[in-house]
């Protein structure tokens, strides 16, 4: 199996019209874009030992006999979801990929004002899940932040739109 074949059909599929669009090689490997994504690997690894660790209290509830809400197993599935989504934007992004970077800086900035939305609401989540979702958040706006750093925002930079072909004029309707 052709597996860069099959992550650049995953690329196309996630990153759409940018897919193909790289950064140049000076900056992918400048020292302080490197630097950058090692610390994100890091904070990743963050989420993944907390998300982990999440898991393993409501586990540990259901084995003692305790009821644990399905709101609960939902949530945890969903953070493991996204943090493999994340760590596989990441990787591409340390690749070069414009679209992976602008998908994790983007969802890096979203998912915490969602957790922190869903963590607020009373009662939905037991005291030690609303902690974890504070965590999972503030690791994320670490992540944001790193990317948002001029350095970053000038290695990425967004590329320019093709200009669009021009369509052909309609014939006209004559109304008979």
């Amino acid at each position: 199996m052709n597996v860069e074949g099959f992550l650049l059909g995953i690329d196309h599929l996630a990153g759409g019209r940018l897919a193909d669009h790289t950064i140049s090689e000076e900056m992918r490997t400048d020292p302080k874009t490197r630097r950058v994504f090692v610390v994100i690997t890091w904070l990743l690894m963050a989420e993944l030992v907390l998300g982990t660790a999440a898991l393993a209290i409501p586990v540990m509830l259901r084995l003692r006999g305790d009821d644990v809400p399905w709101v609960v197993w939902m949530r945890l599935v969903i953070v493991l979801a996204m943090t493999t989504t994340l760590f596989y934007f990441a990787w591409r992004a340390q690749g070069g990929y414009y679209w992976a970077y602008s998908r994790l800086r983007l969802f890096s900035k979203i998912f915490p004002v969602v957790a922190l939305v869903t963590a607020s609401i009373p009662g939905l989540y037991p005291v030690w899940m609303v902690t974890e979702q504070i965590f999972f958040s503030l690791i994320l706006l670490g992540i944001a932040e790193y990317l948002s750093t001029d350095h970053m925002r000038q290695a990425y930079a967004r590329p320019a739109r093709k200009p669009k072909a021009a369509r052909p004029k309609a014939a006209k309707l004559v109304n008979r």
